[in-house]
């Protein structure tokens, strides 16, 4: 944190995270007594977290997306065997419906 401004003039993104770390770090007797804070500033500047966070949300999207056309294409090629099946080429089915009617 250099000045504490942002691009437009005013205070950055950050500033309100990096006051409080630096509050802490000041009257901290140990600096691991800071470390929410620490990483609370970190993650507004670079947002790792969020990063991972969408990229793990990103990638479960894609394994369901191909979980279910994989589904799909199972069933349709289990359609499309029974279409192309040799009972109704035979007339079993109709032969054995005329037989009850």
């Amino acid at each position: 944190m250099a000045s504490g401004f942002g691009y437009s003039g005013g205070r950055s993104r950050c500033h309100a995270f990096w006051q409080e770390f630096h509050k802490c770090y000041a009257l901290a007797d140990k600096p691991e007594e800071c470390v929410l804070q620490r990483d609370d500033y970190l993650e507004c500047l670079h947002h790792s977290k969020e990063i991972l966070r969408t990229k793990t949300i990103q990638d479960e999207q894609h394994k369901q997306k191909e979980k279910r056309a994989k589904e799909a294409a199972a069933s349709k090629k289990k359609a499309d065997s029974a279409a192309a099946s040799n009972v109704p080429r035979l007339n079993v089915v109709e032969e054995k419906a005329k037989a009850t009617a």
